[in-house]
């Protein structure tokens, strides 16, 4: 399970979480691993037991106004008790403040309290959109990630095969490059699969015998994309004359990623087959599938149509070779 310091909250440049810390600075090193925020709501009165040790515990208008109706003595009670609960932090909404006796049982017990000016409504929001992203399971795949028709499609094989004198051809007819030798993926729940190129490499790809090029500032910005859905995984792999390659198409095959299958196929490479061709064509036949149309199964289906009506007229079909 993918998890962040607090302290990762307090460095956020993009989602403008406005976040200061008020105390327990030891605590920065709790880690957060749930994307959605808790509100203490019941554990205010004593009971603890649906709290969440790796989520955030926001406290907005309405838990500070309970809090300062209880008497002193319950309130170091129940703040002391929450603490104890392991929790990974308190946050403070509509830059509303706690007593300075709480605050200091807070720090007691080492439990990091920040705040914040955004109400409670937008800060939560902005919260679960930079936890979703920073928490999302990732990984690195070697290969190259092309948008071929709006279709994400990420080629692999083994070094040398021609994965990026590929992808430099399809960009050549005027398709799209995300990334090349490095991709970096990340799982967005429940099952979407997106990659990317690593910041140093983005817009990058290298040619052996030519060098690394600058695809966006060969053939522009409309070249390139930053990320995109991957959809289809191909396989470049070496012609083997003794080998079975798929003929029909009707078996669906799949690759996973991150526990996520993503449809797959497998291409041989050998001189005179050109690639951009057939990677092309299965962008489109995938484009169709997605709406519904398997052309296999149609074919598989006319054929068995047509193998009954001739059993049934008594005809004999000529054999194959």
């Amino acid at each position: 399970m993918n998890s962040i310091p607090v302290s990762a909250l307090l460095e956020d440049k993009d989602f403008d979480l406005q976040l200061k810390l008020i105390t327990g600075k030891k605590g920065l090193s709790r880690k957060v691993n749930i994307p959605q925020i808790q509100k203490p709501g019941l554990a205010l009165t004593g009971d603890t037991s649906h709290l969440h040790p790796g989520r955030v515990q926001v406290m907005g208008s309405s838990e500070l106004r309970y809090l300062k109706k209880l008497p002193p003595k319950n309130g170091d009670k129940v703040i002391s008790k929450i603490c104890r609960s392991d929790i990974t932090c308190f946050v403070i909404t509509h830059g509303n403040d706690l007593s300075p006796y709480l605050i200091s049982r807070i720090n007691h017990h080492h439990t990091p309290l920040l705040k914040t000016e955004l109400p409670t409504a937008t800060f939560v929001n902005r919260l679960t959109r930079f936890l979703e992203l920073k928490l999302m399971e990732t990984t690195n795949i070697h290969g190259v990630l092309v948008d071929v028709f709006g279709i994400g499609i990420m080629l692999i094989g083994k070094s040398g095969i021609g994965k990026s004198e590929c992808a430099l051809e399809l960009v050549m007819k005027g398709h799209r490059l995300i990334a090349d030798d490095i991709i970096y993926v990340r799982k967005q729940p429940p099952r979407s699969i997106y990659g990317m190129g690593p910041e140093l490499i983005k817009y990058h790809m290298e040619i052996r015998g030519l060098g690394i090029i600058n695809i966006k500032d060969l053939f522009g910005v409309a070249s390139v994309r930053d990320q995109k859905l991957i959809e289809l995984v191909i396989e470049l792999v070496d012609w083997k004359a003794k080998q079975e390659y798929e003929r029909l198409g009707i078996d669906e095959q799949t690759h996973p990623i991150l526990g996520v299958t993503i449809p797959y196929l497998k291409i041989p490479v050998r001189p005179g087959r050109n690639l951009t061709a057939i990677i092309e064509v299965a962008a489109r036949n995938q484009l169709l599938k997605f709406k519904g149309f398997y052309s296999a199964q149609e074919f598989q289906e006319k054929l068995t149509r047509q193998l009954i009506f001739g059993e049934k007229k008594g005809r004999k079909l000529p054999a194959v070779e």
